[in-house]
């Protein structure tokens, strides 16, 4: 049984293009592929229930996992709720959400044909929206608040070489502007403290990702950036639970090692209720 939303049964793959998955040679979306996977666990028996998970508790060896469509017993549990894009928490980004501020490329790129956009990070997934959003936009600026980029080399050396691109270094956004649609961005320099503006018709923001591990507080132990602690089999410190995927602490952030993780999870969940 997958209960989506929250947990129980597989990895939630967002809408970013994946070009690391075997047996996809040309890319495929994280939609399309997590279509997939549900299309065939379903043909073998999944399951599937539309619900957001809001809480486990123990009963003696039973699990009871409480969501918004009721509560639902079993003798295991595997987690799997993934993670969700971190927010700059500045002013303006709430306001312009959905009206310049996006957190997808792949979702949002096409409404900035020939307009500037800034994207904020510097790490794989911050680059690849970069890149993907220099196929649309008239002007990419990636903005980063250290002087070297923390994506792979060979994403670096793409988007060195991309006419479109271009970087800020040593760089935090303080504020994001506008009326209707954002028009510009208040900047400050990290060393010196200068301050400056940036005309932008979108922001793109790429600055990492938070568990949604809320729900587990005072359940399951949790390292303080809240992802949940597992062993080489996926189990975590409560017997009969298990994990899978980025919310795990250490992590790979892969779809494949997700996979990976889901498949060692089920063989071991298996093993426990037998």
């Amino acid at each position: 049984m997958l209960v989506e939303k929250g947990l129980v049964g597989g990895q939630i793959v967002n809408a970013e293009r994946v070009d690391n998955y075997p047996g996809f040679p040309e890319g495929i979306s994280g939609f399309e592929l997590g279509q997939l996977m549900h299309q065939q666990a379903t043909k073998y028996g999944l399951k599937t229930i539309i619900a957001e998970a809001t809480g486990i508790e123990l009963r003696e060896e039973q699990k009871v996992v409480k969501t918004t469509e009721g509560n639902f017993i079993a003798k295991a549990v595997i987690i799997a709720s993934g993670s969700e894009r971190r927010q700059l928490g500045i002013p303006g980004e709430e306001k312009f959400t959905g009206k310049g501020v996006s957190y997808c490329a792949t979702c949002d790129a096409a409404f900035f044909r020939e307009v500037p956009v800034a994207v904020v990070g510097g790490g794989d997934a911050a680059i690849t929206e970069a890149l993907h959003l220099a196929k649309f936009a008239s002007q990419v600026i990636v903005i980063h608040r250290r002087d070297q980029l923390r994506a792979s080399r060979i994403l670096q050396e793409k988007a060195f070489s991309e006419p479109k691109i271009q970087f800020l270094w040593n760089i935090m956004v303080d504020k994001i502007e506008g009326e209707d649609l954002v028009k510009r961005i208040k900047l400050h320099e990290v060393k010196t403290g200068e301050k400056s503006a940036l005309n932008v018709a979108g922001i793109f923001i790429s600055i990492g990702l938070k568990p949604n591990t809320d729900y587990l507080k005072g359940i399951l132990p949790l390292v303080p950036t809240g992802y949940i602690i597992t062993n080489d089999k996926m189990e975590t410190e409560i017997p009969g639970i298990f994990a899978a995927g980025d919310i795990c602490h250490d992590s790979a952030r892969q779809a494949i090692t997700a996979a990976g993780d889901g498949a060692t999870a089920a063989i071991y969940a298996e093993k426990f209720l037998s």
